[in-house]
């Protein structure tokens, strides 16, 4: 039997590492082997850092977050707690980027969460369960209006699930036709 050499694939996936390894420092880009091991560590290392990152940025807005608050005469803990008890539900990201560029309306703020210390603001929970409760009203109704419309352009899969979320008996075995009336 024939000997059957592998220099094609070989060379194909030695090339395709050392196109990952361009631009390290040394043999790193030169020879496949230590190539291949500095591109394996970089997975790595990128691997981690893409969770340290999120951690990077949630440190950075509590801190510019922070030092807002220290102009205001009110430390970080306090403002968040005040907020929290007022009902106020904004992420570290926007209060960061609000304290930066807007700082009269950052000073409202740590206002609303000082009355949210002291116990002086319960409205906003209510305006936010009605505003809630007229937003899934819209979204009901927007369906209903799209469901008439769409029906006919949908897919027989699509149909199904459709039937399915509705409750509707003996959908598997049903014509696309049988579908749209049962739908309707």
């Amino acid at each position: 039997m024939a000997r059957v050499k592998g220099g094609n694939v070989s060379k194909n996936r030695r090339r395709k590492v050392l196109k990952q390894a361009k631009g390290y420092f040394g043999s790193k880009h030169r020879l496949y082997k230590t190539a291949q091991e500095q591109v394996f560590h970089s997975g790595a290392y990128a691997f981690r850092d893409r969770r340290q990152n999120k951690r990077n940025f949630r440190k950075l807005w509590i801190t510019r977050i922070n030092a807002a608050c220290r102009l205001n005469d009110i430390s970080y803990s306090k403002f968040i707690a005040g907020l929290n008890k007022a009902g106020v539900t904004i992420n570290r990201k926007m209060l960061s980027e609000i304290a930066i560029n807007d700082p009269k309306s950052f000073t409202e703020l740590v206002k609303v969460a000082n009355d949210g210390l002291n116990g002086k603001v319960s409205a906003p929970k209510a305006v936010k369960v009605e505003a809630k409760a007229e937003v899934k009203k819209e979204v009901k109704e927007t369906k209903k209006t799209t469901k008439k419309e769409d029906l006919s352009t949908k897919t027989l899969a699509e149909l199904k699930a459709m039937a399915k979320e509705a409750g509707i008996k003996g959908y598997s075995t049903m014509k696309k036709e049988e579908l749209l009336e049962n739908l309707r």
